[in-house]
């Protein structure tokens, strides 16, 4: 190795090399150089430059550490963590005997078990498969879930879905069903009460073709369920009925279903036990809470009318029974309504009925857009064996519904019997036509139409009320879906459901205690305040106590309902053709 031209391996000689010589002379002027001043500064420079490297050594290490340190800690807190969820999974699956609930209960009707749909597979249709809502006990011993992926049936989805809805439609009785009835600020006296109901459970009206009915009972049985406990007390007053006053069209009708095999549109237990529980909820709501009616009430006092059917007229019986302070049948008085939509005398209206006709072709169309709709009713023509048209006419829906809402399997045949599948695009078929109906605006005309004779006789009952008048304080209305669906769509409820079972739209009065003038209503739909939601009280937030000026429907239904025809009168509407 080379270094400045001379190299570092001495020759074998006596004499000094050049290289040697130049060694020498660089160490002597060095030594010449330090002075004991030079020596000092030299040495204070060395120890800083020691200290400070010292230092620097520490800080890195201690950052290493702790980093090693936290590194550490995180894996001992991972391990751990699969540790105790693998030993949770091994002790779930010792808890779960073989023949548990999952098997035997695996029921499509059960409402306690949930549809979980799995993916399509190659070889065949999708798989349904029924999901219990929380572990049942097993052993004494209640397994833990940790996470809960699908949701609860009883939780509202943020979409639409058809099993859901129809869980909701069914409106299985339940002691859980609260309202906002009766809510008010305490300023305020509640005047006059007006209710509209759906009947309730009944049997299908048509039948599937060539199928066998559902095998239902509609005695009523107490120690059956569902069941309520004034329902045997119920039964007996049958025996007091004659002191009764009914119309003459309603003296032919049965009081209470009494068939043990259901006849075509018969109430059922179920239907009677849901507005038993109804008439409960109003009376704690009104006669409790706010002594709508005295307990030594009067006819006058109450207003009772009934389209001609055994289930409208038995359901507002039962209604009453549950509400009234004490039921007394020398004191009811029930009226026949022999129209649907209850327009009494003013049912003469030819262009309600074209706005019917309008909507009945926007539905044909929508049915024939939809394919999968069409392959279900093939496939299930082909199970039951008649063509396809046959079985659409025979509305399949009004039969599976029954056979969902009582918990009975789907209709079988030899070719194969009639699934989930089948139930649940019909099902979303009208989920379906329900939001176009609401785009294409020709229900809304017919609505308003139908609707106002009988929200003209309620509101004209009460403005008398708000003047003073003390008589039919309570207003019954037993009805059917085809009543209290146009008469949501009329008030501009969009968003409120299709009318279940069993369901009750309530229409308040209100009347401000300072100031006797001033009169107020509340809608409520199914014991939600939907008060807002209407079209003439949709600017409700200017009134922050939830109840909107009586003043506003008085206008809705004597002006503003026509300006839709561009007329002036209920008359001129129904007969001023609109082009």
């Amino acid at each position: 190795m080379r270094v400045g031209g001379c190299t570092d391996s001495p020759k074998p000689t006596d004499r000094p090399t050049v290289c040697q010589r130049e060694a020498t002379k660089s160490w002597r002027r060095a030594t010449l150089t330090h002075t004991p001043e030079a020596h000092n500064n030299k040495e204070r420079a060395s120890r800083t430059s020691i200290h400070n490297g010292s230092v620097k050594m520490c800080v890195t290490m201690l950052f290493r550490s702790r980093f090693l340190f936290l590194l550490a800690v995180a894996a001992l807190l991972a391990v751990l963590s699969l540790s105790l969820q693998f030993s949770s999974t091994r002790r779930e699956v010792r808890m779960r005997p073989a023949g548990d609930r999952r098997t035997r209960e695996r029921r499509v009707g059960n409402p306690r078990w949930r549809a979980q749909e799995k993916p399509k597979s190659r070889n065949g249709p999708r798989a349904v498969h029924l999901i219990p809502v929380a572990m049942s006990k097993e052993d004494g011993m209640v397994a833990k879930i940790r996470k809960q992926i699908s949701a609860n049936m009883y939780t509202t989805p943020p979409s639409l879905d058809p099993i859901y809805e129809a869980y909701l439609y069914c409106n299985l009785p339940n002691n859980t069903d609260h309202g906002m009835e009766g809510h008010a600020p305490p300023d305020y006296k509640l005047l006059s009460v007006h209710v509209m109901i759906r009947h309730g459970d009944r049997y299908p009206l048509y039948a599937i073709p060539k199928t066998k009915a559902p095998a239902i009972d509609c005695t009523l049985i107490p120690g059956r369920e569902p069941s309520h406990r004034l329902l045997k007390d119920f039964i007996k007053n049958r025996n007091n009925a004659a002191k009764g006053q009914l119309d003459s069209p309603l003296n032919n009708i049965a009081l209470l279903p009494s068939h043990t095999v259901c006849e075509m549109g018969e109430l059922t237990q179920t239907g009677v036990v849901q507005h038993l529980l109804n008439g409960e909820h109003l009376h704690s709501k009104y006669i409790r809470n706010h002594r709508l009616l005295p307990d030594n009430w009067t006819m006058k006092q109450l207003y009772v009318e009934s389209t001609g059917k055994s289930r409208t007229l038995e359901s507002g019986l039962a209604l009453l029974y549950s509400l009234l302070p004490r039921f007394d049948w020398g004191k009811i008085r029930v009226r026949h309504q022999w129209s649907t939509i209850f327009c009494s005398n003013s049912c003469d209206c030819p262009m309600r009925n074209h706005y019917l006709e309008e909507e009945q072709r926007r539905q044909y169309n929508l049915r024939v857009k939809n394919n999968v709709l069409e392959r279900t009713y093939i496939e299930m023509a082909k199970i039951v064996g008649v063509p396809t048209r046959q079985l659409r006419a025979a509305n399949p829906i009004d039969s599976l519904l029954c056979h969902f809402c009582h918990n009975v399997s789907f209709p079988c045949t030899k070719q194969g019997c009639i699934k989930l599948e089948h139930f649940r695009a019909i099902k979303a078929h009208q989920l379906e036509d329900e939001q176009d109906r609401q785009r294409k605006k020709l229900y809304y005309k017919y609505a308003l139409l139908a609707t106002h004779p009988i929200l003209n006789q309620t509101v004209t009952r009460m403005q008398r009320i708000a003047q003073g008048m003390k008589d039919e304080i309570f207003a019954l209305y037993s009805a059917h879906d085809v009543t209290v669906a146009p008469m949501l769509s009329a008030l501009g409820i969009t968003h409120a459901s299709f009318p279940r079972f069993g369901a009750r739209l309530i229409f308040e009065i209100w009347q401000n205690r300072k100031d006797k003038k001033k009169n107020f209503v509340r809608i409520l739909y199914n014991g939600d305040d939907v008060t807002s939601q209407t079209s003439f009280c949709s600017g409700l937030k200017a009134h922050s106590k939830r109840l909107c000026r009586f003043e506003n429907f008085l206008n809705f239904v004597r002006k503003d309902v026509f300006a839709v025809f561009n007329s002036t009168n209920y008359y001129d509407a129904c007969h001023r053709r609109v082009f």
